[in-house]
């Protein structure tokens, strides 16, 4: 699961910033003398993966303070990749817990799951919520991102274990499944339907398929992989409508044509929840803006994961990056900044998705490259390098079978963080270590 939204950055200077002097002693626990309230209390919105991170890396670098964490769901923090792949390959999967109740309480973290947070009063520092208000003295934001829904009837979504459940429950063997959006998430869904035995027809309205992130060479590559597997992917389509009858659904098509499916599922990008953020007075755009150590325009709150748009260390881009391994690293850089460290966010977003038995994994932002350069192997993997306008290699993606694709990818990875500047012949002759471009 994995897109980006790049902008231009926001100048330090933008009204509402304070100081970074200011912004170090509030991260020092200075300036907090008016606090009366006992220990200080942290709390944390979204008790997902990334908000649990940050809760536990607070702990690990040593705050010994209130840790409140506030969780939607009524399950503690599980997997989500494994959603739109591992889910729908197994009858009866299992949640992936990364931590237990236990080892919350262990550490000191008070966890409350169904409660809803419905506004944040930053004079007061209090959060409100449908078991009543939660004061605060810092809070991090890390409520995650909900599926972009497409106003029509009898259509499925994708983003919780529930989803997944339901999901899971309309894939079945001779039936027919219309995925709608051939991203990430609609490509893993259409092969995962397509291994349990359904007819499976991908529409999509871009012109082409992995068109937020995906170089197109790679995403040909894939599209083509999904037609040796018997699925239909029609690009600069759309769907009208979507009418129950006695034999299942009728699905509409921007093209005039109309298919007869048992059922209809959405994969068409994600939007930041950031509404209690906006009537909080936060800065949001297009995610909750945060700066290089992911705090927002209030000193005392920050955001992570999903639903935050910050500086990309590399492009010069403000961005929001929907990634398991980005949401953790940006737990880390919360926890980090929180407890007095000045380091700003660069870890190199990274993300991976299964298409049947090939991985699909992507180092950096390809969307912000000028140049590309393609590496073909012999066993028919390839691997796509952007480049900017300075020749800095800034993204790469690949696709293939076995450990040689992913020990590429974390070769390249090593090269975005250092900027290294690579010569194009050398990058494209697969004869060369890449591990020698550094």
């Amino acid at each position: 699961m994995a897109s980006t939204s790049p902008s231009p950055a926001a100048p330090r200077s933008s009204a509402g910033w304070r100081s970074r002097d200011r912004r170090r002693a509030l991260c020092e626990g200075r300036d907090m003398s008016e606090s009366t309230r006992g220990p200080e209390q942290v709390v944390v919105v979204g008790a997902g993966e990334c908000g649990t991170r940050a809760a536990m890396a607070l702990r690990e670098r040593g705050f010994t303070g209130e840790i409140t964490l506030l969780g939607r769901e009524e399950v503690i923090a599980y997997e989500r990749p494994p959603l739109s792949k591992a889910a729908l390959a197994a009858d009866d999967p299992e949640l992936v817990h990364p931590w237990t109740e236990e080892a919350l309480a262990e550490a000191g973290i008070s966890l409350r799951l169904g409660v809803e947070v419905t506004a944040i009063d930053r004079e007061g520092r209090t959060v409100e919520t449908t078991d009543g208000p939660v004061p605060y003295d810092r809070l991090v934001l890390a409520t995650g991102a909900g599926p972009r829904r497409l106003g029509l009837d009898h259509v499925h979504y994708l983003r919780t274990h529930a989803d997944a459940a339901t999901l899971r429950d309309l894939v079945r063997r001779g039936g027919r499944l219309l995925v709608v959006g051939a991203g990430f998430i609609g490509l893993e869904i259409a092969a995962g339907a397509r291994e349990r035995g359904m007819e499976v027809v991908v529409v999509e309205a871009a012109d082409r398929a992995l068109a937020r992130m995906v170089p197109p060479v790679v995403a040909d590559r894939v599209v083509a992989l999904h037609a040796e597997h018997g699925v239909t992917v029609r690009t600069a389509t759309t769907v009208t409508s979507v009418e129950r009858h006695a034999e299942g659904l009728r699905a509409a098509l921007s093209t005039g044509e109309g298919l007869e499916v048992d059922a209809v599922v959405a994969g068409v990008g994600a939007a930041p929840h950031t509404e209690i953020a906006s009537a909080a007075g936060l800065l949001v755009e297009d995610g909750i803006v945060v700066d290089e150590q992911l705090r927002t325009s209030d000193p005392r709150i920050w955001a992570a994961g999903d639903c935050a748009a910050f500086p990309d260390a590399r492009s010069g881009h403000r961005v929001r990056v929907e990634s398991w391994r980005s949401a953790h690293d940006q737990a880390v850089t919360v926890a980090a900044s929180m407890t007095g460290g000045q380091e700003p966010h660069v870890a190199v977003p990274w993300f991976w998705s299964d298409q049947y038995d090939q991985m699909l994994q992507t180092a950096g932002l390809p969307t912000t490259a000028v140049t590309e350069v393609v590496r073909e192997r012999a066993d028919g993997s390839l691997i796509h390098f952007g480049l900017d306008a300075g020749g800095r290699l800034v993204a790469a993606t690949s696709l293939g079978r076995g450990p040689v694709v992913a020990k590429d990818i974390r070769v390249a990875e090593q090269l975005i963080t250092t900027r290294a500047t690579p010569d194009p012949a050398a990058l494209a002759d697969p004869g060369v270590a890449l591990r020698s471009l550094r």
